[in-house]
């Protein structure tokens, strides 16, 4: 058992950083042996392969979280070091990064698939919400440590996870990628139960992250981490998950009472999550925050005119007091 240095929390043995305020830990041991056996088994010099999917063991690098809710990551990176991540995210970097865009994730996951094996996984890619190609930043000086940026899209927290803890693999929300270490694979989970697809408020597509390195996510308000004993579950609002661990059954749960379903402004359903795992939670899903803001845009249109509309008043305060109704 072991415990962050900085805020306290528990940690998984063998972690290098906290997955709670993300400070790094004095430890850096590996991750214990589950069942007598690896997480990953090892093939090479630079390989691993977990779930029958081979790929690069990650560069370790170190890196430092800036800002509360609207906050950034700066990476160093040793000589030779690389990170990826999704178009558009880098806020800066030294005048020694190299940048390039490489078709896929770097991860050598589509090695050996040939043209038509790399277009179907990128596809898969692009279906979670990240483009065809991702951009890789790695220092070419040979001599010295170079750092590099990467800021969210949006108000809220950046979660560093160390996939080495987490049985090398996590379920995340589309979109929720921001930055990794290089042979970390941004791949796709299916959500195969049609009630958590329809109104998990997830959909049936989730990113899949995959590899033994520290891994970046973004996600809106602020971030909590709860770890679900065997048989625990937790139900929550849909929309509101950000990561879990793939031990963890995502599923979905009628209202028990009709009239909370209604009228309680919480919807007919609530997501539902069983352990055990390790799942992290946001308090302002972006989607939630898009709706508000497009809801006062049109709400202030009469204001901005020097009068205001007495039948958007009325449809107004009719829609609120029946949203609940119309929430999946």
């Amino acid at each position: 058992m072991a415990f962050c240095v900085n805020c306290g929390s528990q940690l998984p043995d063998g972690s290098r950083f906290c997955g709670n305020c993300g400070a790094q830990q004095g430890g850096g041991a590996p991750a214990p042996m589950q069942g007598g056996a690896p997480a990953g088994q090892q093939l090479g010099a630079n390989q691993m392969q977990k779930n029958g999917v081979i790929f690069t063991k990650a560069d370790v690098i170190d890196f430092e979280i800036f800002g509360d809710d609207m906050q950034l990551v700066e990476i160093e990176l040793d000589p030779g070091e690389s990170v990826i991540a999704e178009a558009g995210a880098m806020n800066y970097m030294e005048s020694c990064i190299k940048m390039e865009t490489v078709f896929g994730d770097g991860s050598g996951a589509d090695q050996g698939k040939g043209l038509g094996g790399k277009l179907l996984s990128a596809g898969k890619r692009a279906l979670t919400g990240e483009g065809l190609f991702m951009t890789v930043f790695q220092n070419a000086d040979p001599a010295r440590k170079a750092k590099v940026a990467f800021a969210s899209p949006y108000p809220g927290k950046i979660i560093p996870v160390d996939l080495d803890t987490f049985d090398q693999q996590l379920i995340c929300q589309k979109s929720a990628f921001l930055c990794a270490a290089k042979g970390v694979n941004v791949g796709i989970h299916l959500q195969k139960k049609l009630g958590a697809g329809l109104f998990g408020g997830e959909g049936f597509i989730m990113q899949k992250l995959t590899g033994d390195g520290v891994i970046f996510l973004n996600a809106g308000g602020t971030i909590i981490k709860k770890t679900l004993e065997a048989g625990e579950t937790l139900k929550l609002d849909t929309g509101c998950l950000v990561a879990m661990s793939a031990t963890v059954d995502y599923d979905v749960a009628l209202q028990n009472d009709i009239k909370n379903g209604f009228l309680g402004g919480e919807g007919l359903f609530l997501a539902t999550l069983t352990g055990p795992g390790e799942v992290w939670l946001q308090s302002l899903p972006f989607s939630r925050m898009a709706d508000e803001i497009i809801k006062a845009s049109r709400d202030n249109k009469g204001e901005n005119k020097g009068f205001a509309n007495p039948v958007n008043e009325v449809t107004g305060g009719l829609n609120d007091a029946l949203g609940g109704l119309f929430k999946f």
